[in-house]
């Protein structure tokens, strides 16, 4: 048997809890399928939410799921494998256990992947002295001696902004030529004081479970206690293409196009979080969920009222 919901919330993260929470207070049927694999579970805390600075991922997310199941919203731990559109403009969505659940409008919520740099060691230690964002960690690991782990051109960005948070920062330039750097950055990084190491990088250097270096192919190492990495990042949006809806090229990956309240090309269909753009942290992942969650309810509201009175 197919089960019938007003809303279907795709992930449970930030986004996903927050349009359900909003959802729920509004007395909408609302599931919540959350695969359980949120993008900043490697991290021991975040950082620069407001009244949850220095909260843990796994205690921020346990406390949203009692708060929405208090308003009678469902939560289940599945993936949501396939979704189609039906003759009426709504959804049917498959899960992996089997289960098919049928949902007047859906909120796609499924965040996105880091794929990391292939150097041995850099996985292992993310989120802990391998870092990717200094507003999330950088006043935990100010004045420490940074690395920064070239990917792209763009990573000079990257070494230019930690040098906020240390003024002790080498940039490795690893697969990137200096000569593809122009030469406006490369004064901006002298200016900061940010040290360019040209060479590949082979590996990291730890004692006592701490990063203490960065080791290049030639086999010198640099000190270093902080690396920053920029990971490649990789938008999950199978159930988007499966729904047609229209998606759009950037630097950091591909996504839907959505309006000012997360409602994508296709009617019904609606982006929160990390689905709908890079860089969305927790806190903006959250208002970005509000936000859909309360337009779904208005739009479901009038939808309602429109066919009561004949309009």
């Amino acid at each position: 048997m197919t089960e019938k919901y007003e809303v279907v919330v795709v992930g449970g993260g930030a986004a996903g809890l927050s349009a359900a929470l909003v959802l729920g207070r509004a007395r909408r049927r609302t599931l919540v399928v959350d695969a359980g694999e949120p993008r900043n579970a490697p991290a021991a805390h975040m950082h620069g939410y407001l009244s949850r600075d220095g909260m843990p991922p796994a205690e921020f997310l346990a406390v949203g799921r009692e708060e929405i199941a208090r308003y009678g919203v469902d939560l289940v731990r599945d993936r949501a494998m396939n979704a189609v559109r039906d003759a009426d403009g709504e959804f049917g969505v498959t899960l992996a256990s089997g289960r098919t659940v049928h949902a007047r409008r859906l909120v796609v919520a499924t965040g996105l992947k880091d794929e990391l740099p292939a150097v041995p060691g850099v996985a292992e230690r993310f989120g802990r002295d391998v870092l990717h964002c200094p507003y999330c960690h950088g006043w935990e690991v100010r004045d420490l001696p940074f690395g920064v782990l070239a990917s792209t051109p763009m990573s000079v960005h990257q070494a230019l902004m930690v040098s906020q948070w240390s003024k002790d920062v080498t940039l490795f330039l690893h697969t990137v030529a200096e000569d593809d750097i122009p030469d406006q950055d490369l004064r901006r990084l002298a200016a900061a004081g940010v040290a360019v190491v040209p060479g590949e990088v082979a590996g990291l250097e730890v004692d006592d479970d701490r990063l203490t270096g960065v080791r290049l192919a030639d086999g010198t190492a640099h000190e270093r206690s902080v690396l920053f990495v920029a990971p490649r990042a990789v938008p999950q949006t199978a159930l988007f293409e499966q729904l047609g809806a229209e998606l759009s090229e950037t630097p950091f990956g591909t996504y839907p196009v959505v309006d000012e309240r997360g409602l994508t090309t296709v009617p019904g269909l609606w982006a929160a979080g990390n689905a709908s753009g890079f860089a969305e942290q927790v806190v903006n992942a959250a208002s970005r969920g509000y936000r859909a969650g309360a337009a779904i309810n208005g739009e479901l509201l009038m939808t309602h009222l429109d066919a009561t009175a004949g309009v």
